[in-house]
């Protein structure tokens, strides 16, 4: 059985990139091609490095390329983009090479407190400042617009009056390394 090969973009520190990459280790279906960081710098190509898959790292320039992109992914065989953590806008040309074949990790329940600027930190700021009593994650397609793709996925956290952002990120984090390997592996062997 050929496995489905897999890219990982991402633009920090990669927990979720790593864990992916662990989770995905000895699977039989699925394999992590390479990660993709914007930043030369990005813990997340050492932390791959270290565990011996294939890093790339490109200037903004040439992520915002997306014929090249492509090229990138047609080269090594890559089947699904897996964004997790990635904080670039991704080229119509690569969203269109990988159309229902794109996720992408937010960490707040979409429609809310998605679009440009609202990323890590500042999601949960602004979570917080609003009072809300939950919060979550929404694994979703990627389309031509900031997280307006089909939703895949959601997955709640309750809230009170002592949550802060610090503690907000802990429960946002816990969902996401319970959840995102398992529901990126159903929607690609869906």
């Amino acid at each position: 059985m050929i496995k489905k090969r897999i890219a990982i973009f991402a633009s920090g520190t990669g927990s979720n990139a790593v864990n992916l990459i662990h989770f995905f280790k000895n699977d039989s279906s699925i394999e992590v091609a390479f990660v993709l960081s914007n930043k030369a710098n990005a813990k997340v190509l050492e932390s791959a490095v270290e565990l011996n898959v294939k890093t790339l790292n490109y200037s903004n320039t040439e992520v915002a390329d997306g014929n090249f992109l492509t090229s990138v992914c047609k080269e090594e065989k890559v089947d699904w983009v897996i964004l997790a953590g990635y904080l670039r806008l991704i080229p119509a040309e690569l969203i269109q090479a990988y159309s229902n074949r794109m996720i992408n990790l937010h960490p707040a329940l979409l429609p809310n407190y998605g679009g440009k600027g609202m990323h890590g930190r500042n999601v949960h700021v602004a979570v917080i400042a609003n009072q809300e009593n939950k919060s979550g994650i929404t694994i979703h397609y990627v389309n031509e617009e900031f997280d307006k793709g089909e939703i895949i996925a959601q997955f709640h956290c309750g809230l009170n009056e002592t949550d802060t952002v610090e503690s907000l990120e802990g429960k946002i984090r816990y969902l996401e390394q319970t959840y995102l390997p398992s529901v990126v592996r159903g929607a690609i062997l869906s």
